[in-house]
């Protein structure tokens, strides 16, 4: 199986019922740490172009990349991206956050194949080419990034009550019913389609989550039932990846729909898992992550990927398990997030090619996910978006 927002890093190695009123929304009052996150995330959102021009920031800054001059812009990093500025509250945040909306809006109704869909990357410079089309990077569209892209969707329609983006955020869930629903083998979202348009028939328990959850915004925010139906479907196979004697998820299934796959076990879905659901048995599963995920790393301290790798520090995913035990509180959470958030903030002061604002991608470079990617030490607009929503007790998952 490989994961949706990770894939390309293979290659390198080689009418709205929930509707808020703009004017309800709290600013969070951001620390020191917290706006120099902001701050990176605005320069790379502005480092090709101002304004309302539209454009993408690059994913990963420094390290490894710069060596490769890889420069694309994942969707899921963007869609995280947007999400963390709505909660920073400010007019120019705002409007940050709204211009990489647009770009979702974009890039959905200017594909070449013209059905809906976004690719997992695009190139930012030039984001838009001569003859209109989005400049894609990787092309591969993944269901997960699909729903990611409608999740950001839903929240700056909940922001802004603007349409636009409650209409892109439908036409992303019809894509994703119309080509990755399957009854057969264990129901569920498959994977979507590959960079050569064909069908990817494993089914992710990551996807199904982001799925489950997206579905459940839309039938908040439009009040039609069939997206509750459809996110019960989503949630119910992850219910069938529970392992109830280990006390965590597994990964999904094989290509066949119906074979699970037992290895690697990651910790995103674990965390995701709860956070989108708040199902007392998958708190269980954010101690598993805590137990057998433990990492520490050139003085850092926090968790890895998945169970292939524990020599080093994911912060990405470190910040995920602050999120969930920010929602959880369970007796000796608040210890635990003291901990993460300390190492977290440790990282951006003096992590590998830290420069004072971002968070890095990983303690040192050569994480080892499992699912064929390494991660590296270089700043990363995805970890510093989680490292934010951490912070400010965001849950994307929900609005």
């Amino acid at each position: 199986m490989i994961t949706s927002r990770r894939t390309v890093l293979t290659g390198l190695v080689a009418v709205g019922t929930g509707l808020a009123a703009p004017s309800a929304f709290a600013a969070h009052r951001v620390n020191s740490s917290e706006a120099a996150a902001f701050a990176f995330l605005a320069e790379k959102i502005d480092q090709y172009g101002t304004g309302t021009t539209l454009r993408v920031p690059q994913s990963y800054t420094g390290g490894f990349f710069a060596g490769i001059n890889f420069v694309s812009s994942f969707l899921y990093d963007d869609a995280l991206a947007i999400i963390a500025l709505i909660h920073e509250g400010s007019a120019a945040q705002l409007t940050r956050a709204k211009v990489l909306g647009d770009v979702l809006l974009y890039v959905q109704q200017h594909d070449p194949i013209a059905d809906g869909r976004t690719r997992a990357s695009y190139q930012p410079n030039p984001l838009i080419t001569a003859d209109g089309t989005p400049y894609i990077g990787s092309p591969a569209a993944y269901s997960g990034n699909q729903a990611w892209v409608g999740m950001a969707l839903c929240h700056l329609y909940q922001r802004t009550g603007q349409r636009k983006y409650l209409n892109g955020a439908l036409t992303a869930a019809n894509w994703i019913q119309s080509k990755t629903w399957s009854a057969a083998g264990i129901p569920g979202y498959t994977g979507g389609r590959g960079a050569d348009d064909q069908p990817l028939t494993f089914k992710a328990t990551e996807h199904n989550i982001d799925i489950g959850a997206f579905f459940a915004m839309l039938n908040r925010q439009t009040g039609d039932r069939v997206w509750s139906t459809r996110s019960q479907q989503a949630f119910a196979f992850v219910r069938a990846m529970w392992d109830n004697p280990g006390r965590m998820l597994w990964t999904g299934t094989n290509p066949d729909g119906v074979t699970i796959n037992h290895y690697p076990i990651p910790a995103d879905v674990q965390a995701w898992a709860y956070l989108a659901t708040r199902d007392p048995r998958y708190s269980q599963a954010v101690d598993w992550v805590i137990t057998n995920l433990a990492a520490s790393d050139g003085g850092f301290t926090g968790i890895s990927f998945s169970n292939t790798d524990t020599s080093k520090v994911w912060f990405e995913g470190t910040a995920h398990l602050v999120t969930a035990l920010k929602v959880r509180r369970a007796p000796g959470d608040q210890a635990r997030i003291n901990t993460y958030l300390a190492s977290l903030r440790d990282a951006q002061l003096h992590a590998p090619n830290a420069d004072g604002k971002g968070i890095v991608s990983a303690s040192s470079d050569g994480l080892d996910t499992g699912f064929g990617d390494l991660y590296y030490a270089s700043l990363h607009t995805g970890a510093t978006a989680w490292y934010l929503l951490a912070t400010t007790g965001t849950n994307p998952f929900v609005l």
